[in-house]
């Protein structure tokens, strides 16, 4: 129910974003989906790819620091409210969202949305006893 997430820390100067990006295409690494938050300094780029092992080996290799972290894929109704809903149920267990990202795809109907909790297995039991479908990494990577 885990999805892997790598997050590269990079210099907020002119190139660096496409410099990540064209070292993960050249390896044949496919980015699903990503968030990138910055300051005046320094930036973090979120991605979700198609090859995690890879990813974090050319770009460690080509001197950038790399994490990996666990996040949770969500399936929210594609509607005015959807987000809401869930927000709702995970506030009302005290789970706290530490930050959250859209997917690139669509899941039939629904809208896919990452999140990062600060209680990840008790964020999944909460949302799958209220029947949120929460997607497995595999499914993620290859849509």
């Amino acid at each position: 129910m885990h999805v892997e997430q790598i997050s590269i820390f990079i210099e907020n100067k002119f190139g660096r974003l496409a410099e990540v990006t064209r070292i993960l295409g050249d390896a044949g690494v496919n980015i699903r989906t990503l968030s990138l938050a910055d300051t005046s300094d320094f930036g973090i780029l979120r991605l979700i790819v198609n090859d995690t092992e890879k990813a974090r080996t050319v770009l460690k290799e080509r001197g950038f620091t790399v994490s990996k972290t666990e996040v949770v894929a969500v399936e929210i109704p594609d509607r005015p409210g959807g987000l809401a809903d869930i927000l709702q149920v995970l506030d009302a267990d005290g789970i706290n969202v530490e930050y959250m990202y859209a997917f690139v795809e669509r899941c039939g109907e629904n809208a896919v949305m990452i999140f990062r909790f600060d209680e990840t297995q008790k964020a999944i039991a909460t949302l799958t006893g209220k029947s949120f479908n929460v997607l497995p990494g595999e499914r993620l990577y290859s849509m």
